[in-house]
Protein backbone atom coordinates (compact mmCIF):
# COMPACT_ATOMS: atom_id res chain seq x y z
CA UNK A 1 0.00 0.00 0.00
CA UNK A 2 1.55 3.51 -0.58
CA UNK A 3 -1.24 5.75 0.45
CA UNK A 4 -1.10 8.86 1.89
CA UNK A 5 -3.35 10.08 5.08
CA UNK A 6 -3.66 13.57 6.10
CA UNK A 7 -3.70 13.98 9.52
CA UNK A 8 -4.89 17.77 10.15
CA UNK A 9 -4.77 19.27 13.44
CA UNK A 10 -6.98 22.17 14.80
CA UNK A 11 -6.81 25.30 16.89
CA UNK A 12 -4.65 24.97 20.46
CA UNK A 13 -3.20 21.68 19.24
CA UNK A 14 0.03 23.25 18.99
CA UNK A 15 -0.46 23.62 22.96
CA UNK A 16 -0.29 19.85 23.82
CA UNK A 17 1.84 19.42 26.57
CA UNK A 18 0.81 23.12 28.09
CA UNK A 19 -2.70 23.49 27.84
CA UNK A 20 -4.52 21.73 30.49
CA UNK A 21 -2.56 18.56 30.73
CA UNK A 22 -4.63 17.18 33.49
CA UNK A 23 -7.67 16.73 30.69
CA UNK A 24 -4.88 16.44 26.95
CA UNK A 25 -2.13 14.89 28.78
CA UNK A 26 1.64 16.01 28.22
CA UNK A 27 2.57 14.99 25.17
CA UNK A 28 3.40 17.42 22.56
CA UNK A 29 2.11 17.58 18.74
CA UNK A 30 5.31 16.40 17.73
CA UNK A 31 5.82 13.57 20.08
CA UNK A 32 2.77 12.44 18.43
CA UNK A 33 4.02 13.22 14.94
CA UNK A 34 6.77 11.19 15.39
CA UNK A 35 4.36 7.91 16.80
CA UNK A 36 2.46 8.40 13.60
CA UNK A 37 5.18 8.66 11.22
CA UNK A 38 6.59 5.36 12.77
CA UNK A 39 3.22 3.51 12.58
CA UNK A 40 2.74 4.72 8.94
CA UNK A 41 6.09 2.98 7.86
CA UNK A 42 5.08 -0.02 9.15
CA UNK A 43 2.11 -0.01 7.01
CA UNK A 44 3.68 1.63 4.40
CA UNK A 45 2.01 4.73 4.47
CA UNK A 46 2.84 8.52 3.82
CA UNK A 47 1.38 10.94 5.97
CA UNK A 48 0.79 14.89 5.91
CA UNK A 49 0.88 15.98 9.28
CA UNK A 50 0.10 19.30 9.87
CA UNK A 51 -1.83 22.17 12.43
CA UNK A 52 -3.90 25.11 12.16
CA UNK A 53 -5.64 27.78 14.63
CA UNK A 54 -7.18 29.30 11.31
CA UNK A 55 -10.35 27.21 9.74
CA UNK A 56 -9.82 28.25 6.77
CA UNK A 57 -6.39 26.74 6.27
CA UNK A 58 -7.93 23.81 7.76
CA UNK A 59 -10.62 23.68 4.85
CA UNK A 60 -8.01 24.38 2.00
CA UNK A 61 -6.25 21.72 3.60
CA UNK A 62 -9.27 19.40 3.22
CA UNK A 63 -9.92 20.03 -0.43
CA UNK A 64 -6.01 19.07 -1.04
CA UNK A 65 -6.61 16.10 0.70
CA UNK A 66 -10.04 15.17 -1.65
CA UNK A 67 -7.52 15.02 -4.82
CA UNK A 68 -4.41 13.19 -2.50
CA UNK A 69 -5.08 11.57 0.45
CA UNK A 70 -6.34 7.96 0.69
CA UNK A 71 -8.08 8.99 4.37
CA UNK A 72 -8.00 11.52 6.43
CA UNK A 73 -8.01 11.84 10.07
CA UNK A 74 -8.82 14.97 11.71
CA UNK A 75 -8.97 16.72 15.42
CA UNK A 76 -10.30 19.59 14.67
CA UNK A 77 -10.50 21.06 18.15
CA UNK A 78 -13.05 23.60 18.81
CA UNK A 79 -14.27 23.69 15.29
CA UNK A 80 -15.98 20.16 16.23
CA UNK A 81 -18.62 21.82 17.85
CA UNK A 82 -18.89 25.04 15.64
CA UNK A 83 -17.63 24.38 11.99
CA UNK A 84 -20.57 23.70 9.42
CA UNK A 85 -17.83 24.58 6.68
CA UNK A 86 -15.17 21.81 8.28
CA UNK A 87 -17.97 19.73 7.60
CA UNK A 88 -19.24 20.49 3.85
CA UNK A 89 -15.55 20.69 3.12
CA UNK A 90 -15.13 17.09 4.47
CA UNK A 91 -18.47 15.74 3.04
CA UNK A 92 -17.23 16.73 -0.43
CA UNK A 93 -14.13 13.75 0.32
CA UNK A 94 -14.45 9.92 -0.96
CA UNK A 95 -11.60 8.99 1.21
CA UNK A 96 -12.38 7.34 4.94
CA UNK A 97 -12.54 10.51 7.34
CA UNK A 98 -11.66 9.71 11.32
CA UNK A 99 -12.34 11.94 13.61
CA UNK A 100 -10.04 12.01 16.68
CA UNK A 101 -10.72 13.57 20.01
CA UNK A 102 -7.98 13.34 22.83
CA UNK A 103 -10.44 13.83 25.63
CA UNK A 104 -13.84 11.94 26.11
CA UNK A 105 -15.85 14.90 24.76
CA UNK A 106 -19.25 13.37 25.92
CA UNK A 107 -17.73 13.20 29.28
CA UNK A 108 -17.14 16.97 29.06
CA UNK A 109 -19.58 20.32 29.26
CA UNK A 110 -22.84 20.37 27.32
CA UNK A 111 -21.97 22.11 24.26
CA UNK A 112 -18.60 19.50 23.42
CA UNK A 113 -21.17 16.52 22.78
CA UNK A 114 -22.35 17.60 19.41
CA UNK A 115 -20.40 17.64 16.50
CA UNK A 116 -20.44 17.96 12.99
CA UNK A 117 -17.44 16.45 11.79
CA UNK A 118 -19.01 13.61 12.97
CA UNK A 119 -21.72 14.14 10.45
CA UNK A 120 -18.73 13.37 7.96
CA UNK A 121 -16.46 10.82 9.39
CA UNK A 122 -16.53 7.39 9.18
CA UNK A 123 -15.65 6.74 12.62
CA UNK A 124 -14.84 8.21 15.57
CA UNK A 125 -11.97 8.18 18.40
CA UNK A 126 -13.02 9.98 21.66
CA UNK A 127 -10.98 9.44 25.03
CA UNK A 128 -7.84 7.25 24.37
CA UNK A 129 -6.03 10.57 24.88
CA UNK A 130 -3.07 10.78 22.40
CA UNK A 131 -2.82 7.11 21.58
CA UNK A 132 -6.60 7.18 19.72
CA UNK A 133 -4.03 9.29 17.01
CA UNK A 134 -2.09 6.02 16.12
CA UNK A 135 -5.54 4.08 16.43
CA UNK A 136 -7.39 6.02 14.01
CA UNK A 137 -3.98 5.99 11.75
CA UNK A 138 -4.49 1.77 12.35
CA UNK A 139 -8.17 1.98 10.99
CA UNK A 140 -7.42 3.90 8.32
CA UNK A 141 -4.76 1.07 7.42
CA UNK A 142 -7.57 -1.62 7.39
CA UNK A 143 -10.00 0.72 5.82
CA UNK A 144 -7.78 0.93 2.78
CA UNK A 145 -6.91 -2.63 2.79
CA UNK A 146 -10.25 -3.12 2.44
CA UNK A 147 -10.32 -4.96 5.78
CA UNK A 148 -12.67 -3.06 7.45
CA UNK A 149 -16.44 -2.04 6.88
CA UNK A 150 -16.26 2.03 6.42
CA UNK A 151 -19.39 2.46 7.86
Amino acid sequence: MSATVYILNGPNLNLLGKREPHIYGRETLVDIETACRRLATEFGLAIEFRQSNAEFELISWIHEGRERAGAIIINPGAYTHTSIAIMDALKACECPIIEVHISNVHHREAFRHHSYVSLAATAVMAGFGTHGYELALRHAALLLEGKAPAS
